[in-house]
């Protein structure tokens, strides 16, 4: 009977070192693509330094890319779609910090701090994870290696654009586009996801060359949006399952 706590602290720790290892791996692989955001930024117009401060402060990818994409078409004229734009690809942080509430914990500091670092990345490995101890393992060093490398790449970005014009010439500008598939391709399994991708790019393709940059994202997210709420052509799923430790903390007075 003695041996069990011992077999479940070992359990522990390498679902931890699993969950660490699993967050530098992906830490590695999103922040190479950094680069080509501080490229694009400058040659929208951003100089080195605003290009740094964006990332340090939004650091969301998809958003700093919808935002530089749309001034990059349509110059400061397009600024409010850009905003509105970057702003619109952000709300899916707030969703998934209230999947993490949970795990992070109670505490207005310890929240305030895991809210810069609640993205996509961090997020998924988080929940990959079976114990709340490599959950908040994986979260951590997910969401500050990539914080880290991305502001690293970023200036590396910015400085390499400053110096070799237009990043377009070394397909850096496809790398956007390519972070984009990579965030929607796990998601296209059941017929509403591909539904709903499908008619936003026909939507966003029509309206392009008649629309201010930016707008037709805005109008094709909506469609996502009217979709979602009324839930055609999807169908009701359980929730994840939580932990046991997770769920025991939820149920706790």
């Amino acid at each position: 009977m003695s041996s069990a706590p011992r077999f479940d602290d070992a359990h522990a720790g390498g679902e931890a070192r699993r969950a660490a290892r699993q967050g530098l791996g992906v830490a590695l692989a999103t922040s190479a693509y950094g680069v080509s955001f501080g490229a694009l930024a400058v040659a929208a117009g951003l100089d080195i330094w605003q290009t740094c401060v964006l990332s340090l402060v939004m650091f969301t990818g998809g958003s700093q890319f919808a935002f530089v994409g749309v001034i990059a078409s349509g110059g400061l004229a397009a600024a409010p779609a850009a905003i509105a734009s970057a702003a619109l690809l952000g709300v899916r942080n707030a969703a998934y910090a209230m999947r993490m509430s949970p795990v992070i914990g109670s505490g207005f500091w310890r929240r305030a701090a895991a809210s810069q670092f609640t993205i996509d990345e961090s997020t998924a490995v988080s929940l990959a994870q079976t114990t709340t101890h490599a959950r908040l393992v994986g979260f951590w060093v997910t969401g500050l290696g990539i914080y880290v490398g991305w502001n690293l790449s970023t200036l590396a970005g910015a400085l390499l654009g400053d110096v070799l014009g237009d990043p377009k010439a070394y397909g850096l500008d496809a790398a956007a586009a390519a972070a984009f598939l990579a965030l929607l391709w796990p998601r296209l399994r059941r017929r509403q996801a591909i539904a709903v991708g499908a008619a936003a790019a026909v939507v966003a393709t029509v309206l392009t060359p008649a629309l201010m940059p930016g707008v037709p994202v805005l109008v094709a997210a909506i469609v996502a949006v009217v979709v979602g709420w009324f839930n055609w052509l999807g169908r009701d799923d359980a929730p994840p399952e939580e932990p046991f430790d997770v769920a025991e903390r939820e149920g706790m007075p």
